[in-house]
């Protein structure tokens, strides 16, 4: 009785050693070798599966999810002989556990060191400007170098990765002082090209601007001669007009033409605003013999007589002579001028006849016009005489006493 429970107790025993020694359990994301008297038979893939006790054995346990592998700093010497230290990472997977296990032995070590000699070998054939702005091209080198080399141990490199490229400390300083002066020199380029082309839209803007005051000048030309074209014809309708009097024997109209364009002249000058003393000429005082030419051509116009007003006078046209200078009422002191000599006044004695006469135009302070609104016939006439007298009256005020 006792024996027989040894025995079931052996079995017992027995068949837990199988069960643990038959029965694995492959976790995800691994794969493990089976082994049959040390010779590689199958690979077992995440899941439950039964093995020979005692024959079939478990020979390696590999992860088949991608990993990650630090690849240790290293000083790289430049095609330009520049030395930098350079690291950096490697993303590897297993594809073939079998591969990974028994075609190369210790497949990280192998990979890292295959990493490093490939890093010497494409950063040094690259000047330094090209490893520090190319790190993308540097990635693909070194990726498709050790892929291919680990390729044998079904191992998939999937990418690789530069992390720091560190050069010394001088050739860091040169290269700031370089790239200041490319800016600088950019920075230069950039504000010559603005000089540039202010001055070309400077000089666009002179060149539109001269063609539009030249214009502007054609322009102002073409108004001004027309101007004085239309004013050379009005001055030769004028002329023609005077012409035609004197042609039919009206001497006259040349004083009344005279005497207007005197009095113009005088009023011009006694109106300048920075005169405070008019020196006037001693001819200026023929502007009264003018005026008594105007005087005749009013009584012709408006009569044909004589005045018979308060001063007296016989009516009528008297006979031939010449009006003599006589002195002006109301000039005050100083010498008095002199009138030139005119044409003969139809009427009586100097002096004495009606109408603005040299003697009758009144003071250049603005007395009153002798004779004026004295002319029979018509009252519309006699007013328009006494507008005449009163606007040479206001020149003669412009112009001041004379003495």
């Amino acid at each position: 009785m006792e024996l027989l429970s040894i025995l079931v107790i052996v079995l017992l025993v027995l068949m837990v050693v199988f069960v643990a020694l038959g029965v694995k359990v492959v976790p995800q994301g691994s794969n493990y070798t089976v082994e049959r008297f040390g010779q590689y038979t199958k690979t077992l893939t995440p899941g439950l599966h039964l093995i020979t006790p005692f024959i079939d054995t478990i020979g390696s346990k590999l992860s088949v999810m991608e990993q990650v592998l630090d690849v240790p700093s290293q000083e790289v010497i430049t095609r330009d002989n520049a030395m930098v230290t350079v690291d950096g990472v490697v993303f590897y997977q297993i594809l073939d556990v079998a591969k990974a296990s028994y075609e190369v032995l210790q497949l990280e070590l192998a990979i890292l060191n295959l990493t490093m000699t490939n890093v010497r070998t494409v950063m040094g054939g690259m000047d330094l400007d090209e490893l520090l702005s190319q790190r993308d091209k540097i990635n693909a080198a070194l990726m498709d170098v050790v892929d291919q080399a680990t390729n044998p141990w079904g191992v998939k490199v999937t990418r690789i990765e530069i992390k720091d490229i560190s050069p010394p400390r001088d050739l860091v300083e040169a290269m700031g002082r370089q790239m200041k002066a490319e800016r600088e020199k950019r920075a230069e380029i950039l504000n010559a090209e603005g000089m540039k082309q202010a001055a070309v839209l400077r000089a666009e803007g002179m060149k539109q601007a001269a063609i539009l005051e030249a214009e502007g000048r054609r322009e102002a030309a073409f108004r001004d001669a027309e101007a004085r074209e239309r004013a050379a014809e009005a001055e030769a309708r004028a002329t023609e007009v005077v012409s035609k009097a004197i042609a039919e024997g009206d001497v006259q109209a040349v004083n009344y033409f005279v005497a207007l364009r005197y009095v113009d002249s005088l009023q011009a000058i006694a109106s300048a605003p920075s005169g405070k003393l008019v020196l006037m000429p001693w001819e200026a005082s023929g502007v009264l013999g003018a005026l008594a030419g105007v005087g005749e051509i009013a009584r012709e116009t408006f009569g044909g007589k004589g005045g018979d007003g308060p001063q007296g006078g016989a009516p009528g046209g008297g006979g031939g002579g010449k009006l003599p200078p006589a002195p002006r009422p109301g000039m005050g002191a100083g010498p008095v001028m002199a009138a030139p000599k005119t044409e003969t006044l139809a009427g009586p004695a100097p002096g004495t006849a009606s109408g603005p006469t040299a003697e009758g135009v009144g003071s250049a302070a603005g007395g009153p016009v002798e004779g004026a609104g004295q002319v029979p016939g018509d009252p519309a006439a006699a007013q328009r005489l006494a507008k005449v007298g009163q606007e040479l009256r206001e020149a003669f005020a412009k112009v001041g006493p004379w003495g």
